[in-house]
């Protein structure tokens, strides 16, 4: 039998096997709650690819690979020359190893199991649902230009943390 003692009086008698179970459940459900309020901190991978970090990110910012699928990873890597109206061609060497980079870190999950139209963040699903309150007049402010322009609104984007505490709108 183990004894709890609460400031040097004992409140009840229990087995140990009822303790362990006991502290195991409140540390499960602990890490549980803690890898739940990190689970949107930080999108980017952690072997961020120093050459998406230059191709990439020297026109837009370098988005989270898990925020598309990989069907429409290969696709926009296969379309360079015609990125968006912008020819965004790379050697071949460089397009394997982007592509290779963003096959293993794209989306897995339910939110980006479909392409979205055109293979653009913008028109996936989650995002028109996480900004739906968003008018249209805002999209066009001079400091914001387009929904692609993640920046804009997320202060802490462009190191992969997208949480609201951290979206400050623009006025102008």
């Amino acid at each position: 039998m183990a004894k709890i003692f609460f400031q040097g009086q004992k409140v009840f008698r229990t087995s140990w096997s009822t303790c362990v179970a006991w502290l195991l459940g409140v540390m499960l459900c602990t890490s549980a709650l803690a890898g739940e309020g990190n689970k949107d901190k930080n999108l980017l991978p952690q072997n961020m690819l120093r050459s998406y970090q230059t191709e990439c990110a020297s026109c837009h910012i370098a988005y989270p690979p898990g925020m598309l699928a990989r069907q429409s990873w290969r696709n926009l890597m296969t379309g360079l020359d015609s990125h968006y109206g912008a020819d965004a061609s790379l050697d071949a060497a460089t397009i394997k190893e982007i592509s290779g980079w963003l096959q293993d870190n794209a989306g897995t999950y339910k939110r980006v199991d479909l392409s979205p139209p055109e293979d653009r963040i913008t028109q996936s699903a989650w995002f028109v649902r996480k900004h739906r309150k968003i008018q249209d007049d805002v999209w066009l402010r001079p400091s914001i230009k387009s929904a692609a322009n993640c920046a804009a609104c997320h202060t802490q984007a462009e190191q992969g943390d997208y949480r609201e505490r951290n979206i400050t709108i623009p006025k102008n």
